[in-house]
């Protein structure tokens, strides 16, 4: 791991990653701040888990391991290796698209998009304890239908231009206000987000922004990380 990496412990959020996870805490005491989601085309794999732990250590609150990397085995010891890193720090690790590696790396849970698993098949591979959010670009009715069907919370976006998903959806401000009023689950804003614009969205109710390249695109990690994070203090 990079020297100099020094972590605050935070409060136990629960036994994470296969043990109980206490459901009746409250989910929007776990699910605030910056979502870190990592990316193999800003993260060579030797750097996945040195440059996580930087996020963390910047403030992250929760992180998403993100990769479309065609070897099935290497994206589940990426996964495990994230595991070991977040679960003892108390930071909850979801995996993006596969519920089966989630289930075998112990994750906290699990993301989906419109082609993922559903909701219903993954809470019943993953169990009640899992955190399962979804994608729901810029349609506040995809979001109602997710919290329905068990979501523990929703993402929107993307809100500015992404070089991540350059030809993504956009959405508004307006649509966390609107989302915020008919929701009860945490709302998360996505897309091209940064410290500098970051701001309006927390301002409209997002409770997470979730961050790609503005944390594991830069060259201090951890100082991108907390600007970010400092949007909610």
């Amino acid at each position: 791991m990079q020297q100099g990496v020094r972590f605050a412990m935070r409060p136990p959020l629960g036994a994470l990653c296969g043990e109980l996870y206490e459901r009746s805490m409250n989910t929007f005491d776990i699910l605030r701040g910056l979502y870190a989601i990592t990316d193999e085309s800003l993260i060579s794999d030797e750097r996945l888990v040195p440059a996580t732990a930087l996020a963390i250590d910047g403030g992250a609150r929760m992180i998403q391991y993100r990769s479309k990397h065609p070897d099935r085995a290497r994206r589940l010891w990426e996964a495990q290796d994230l595991v070991t890193l977040c679960r003892p720090l108390g930071i909850p690790l979801i995996v993006n698209d596969d519920v089966e590696i989630a289930l075998q790396a112990r994750a906290a849970g699990v993301h989906l998009g419109k082609n993922d698993s559903d909701i219903a098949a993954a809470r019943e591979v993953l169990g009640q304890e899992a955190i399962i959010g979804v994608s729901c670009y810029d349609r506040l009715e995809l979001a109602l239908e997710a919290e329905n069907a068990g979501a523990d919370y929703v993402a929107f976006g993307s809100f500015f231009p992404s070089s991540v998903k350059p030809d993504a959806v956009r959405a508004t401000p307006d649509l966390l206000r609107d989302a915020k009023t008919r929701l009860t689950v945490p709302v998360v804003a996505i897309g091209g987000i940064t410290a500098d614009n970051g701001g309006t969205l927390v301002a409209a109710g997002a409770d997470m922004l979730a961050v790609v390249s503005a944390i594991f695109g830069v060259d201090d990690i951890r100082a991108a990380a907390r600007a970010i994070s400092k949007l909610y203090d």
